[in-house]
């Protein structure tokens, strides 16, 4: 007898006898002859109706068990269903229950719950029918990624998660040691009083990274397109709706590029994803849309259907310098634009996704490259409705002696960076690359409206739990 997920006893253009499914109950009504039951194994949105003779002694033995969140095995028919709704439905011949779920201490109920409940028993949360759908679309979604720099001639490259390096230049990283943090007194001590990192096990004082781009702009000066994918940190105690301590970053770094195509680059990348997650995921999106956010439909549409507005900082300020009252924070040029402030560009002004670009130089990472008029580097934001921010990057400077000055201007140890430097001594071309929390872009295509609630165990200021 076949076991077959859910999902693909529903995809089936025919009914079908002698198979099994397992999975969950979500729900049992009882009528005087037969009782009802839906399943769930995760594989879908959908559940699968169990039909259940409930005069068969030994089905009836069972019913009492057969409750929100037992796990089970059955085998039988499967049958054109004559309810609205649902296709199919399984006549049970035989029921096996793996695990009992006692409902007077199971915390997921039938009921609706609170996000902020359910991040206290993020262990069990997938269950519910919002986070098992969140799920599928950062599955999903991670697929779309990958697929793409497949499809254009990107190399996935792997760079470290402990590093020396600070890419931000902000210091807002986690340390690592193997120093015995409980002693602290028995640290080892320089001349100057000073921690002693050369004895530690790297030899240096070592952090969890920020980013990926530093050690992704040497592979991409070898392979020409390049992209990461994978976890970053910051040590920033920032407690808002977009902002973790832990998250995971997509960058690209693309060999032979400029601001310009990095920018167009970044808007086909968002479009293609966003439209994949949509085509793919149509049923979990329905759910969002549904229970979450009536206008995630014409917010995607949005995102995937008009062309992105090219806007250079000036003139964003420009624009926004006349709404100051409307602001909590006041425009002026030279000020890095809030969250406030790019939700207005998106969702007042333009209507649509911004690419703001040439920044100022002053609040710019050190390794974007300067304009020729001194006073903003060629860096870029892609501003969308509802979130903001969703992608940094910048065409990578690439003359030495630029990059050197600017180095001595953060009051960076160029020595600490040689190999860095070394990418504009030996061959140097113009690069450019950007970065994607793939949460915000989570945030994005399912209208959850906190960063908390689109991954497994949330990692925030003051909370690190199971």
């Amino acid at each position: 007898m076949k076991t077959l997920t859910v999902s693909q006893l529903l995809e089936k253009d025919s009914p079908l006898s002698d198979i099994s499914a397992q999975g969950w109950i979500k729900t049992r009504r009882d009528l005087k002859n037969q009782s009802f039951a839906e399943l769930n194994d995760g594989s879908c949105r959908k559940n699968l109706q169990l039909v259940i003779d409930n005069t068969n002694p030994q089905f009836s033995a069972l019913l009492p068990r057969l409750v929100n969140g037992a796990a089970v095995k059955v085998s039988g028919d499967m049958v054109a269903s004559p309810a609205a709704g649902q296709k199919y439905e399984l006549i049970v011949k035989s029921l096996e229950i793996y695990g009992d779920c006692p409902q007077e201490a199971y915390p997921i109920q039938k009921k609706k719950t609170s996000d902020e409940f359910l991040r206290t028993v993020a262990h069990l949360r997938p269950r519910t029918n919002k986070y098992a759908a969140m799920l599928r679309v950062r599955s999903e979604l991670s697929y779309a990624i990958h697929k793409y720099f497949k499809d254009n001639g990107f190399f996935y490259v792997h760079t470290p998660i402990i590093t020396a390096s600070d890419c931000e230049g902000a210091g807002q990283m986690f340390n690592v040691t193997t120093f015995d943090t409980a002693k602290p007194l028995s640290f080892p001590v320089d001349k100057d009083g000073n921690t002693d990192f050369s004895k530690d096990l790297f030899g240096k004082k070592t952090f969890l990274t920020v980013s990926g781009q530093l050690e992704g702009e040497t592979m991409a000066l070898a392979l020409g397109k390049i992209y990461t994918f994978g976890p970053t940190f910051r040590a920033e105690n920032s407690n808002t709706y977009r902002h973790a301590a832990e998250f995971w970053m997509i960058e690209p770094e693309m060999a032979f590029y400029d601001l310009y195509d990095d920018m167009d680059l970044a808007e086909d990348f968002v479009k293609k994803i966003t439209l994949h997650v949509m085509k793919n995921c149509a049923d979990d999106i329905e759910l969002f849309a549904k229970f979450l956010d009536k206008d995630l439909p014409s917010t995607l549409a949005n995102i995937t259907e008009n062309s992105y507005e090219r806007l250079a900082y000036t003139d964003a300020v420009s624009i926004l310098e006349k709404e100051n009252s409307k602001f909590e924070n006041k425009v002026s040029w030279g000020v890095d634009l809030g969250s406030e402030h790019e939700r207005f560009l998106t969702e007042t002004y333009f209507k649509k996704p911004v690419i703001m670009y040439n920044k100022p130089k002053n609040s710019a990472a050190f390794y974007m490259k300067l304009n020729d008029d001194g006073k903003t580097v060629r860096g870029m934001d892609l501003l969308v409705p509802r979130i903001g921010e969703l992608i940094g990057g910048s065409e990578r400077e690439n003359r030495l002696d630029v990059l050197e000055k600017k180095m001595e201007d953060f009051k960076m140890n160029k020595d600490a960076y040689w190999w860095y430097l070394d990418l504009r001594r030996f061959g140097s071309v113009p690069h450019a690359g950007f970065g994607l929390g793939f949460e915000r872009m989570m945030m994005l295509v399912t209208g959850i409206s906190n960063i908390r609630d689109v991954c497994c165990y949330p990692r925030v200021p003051g909370y690190a739990e199971f």
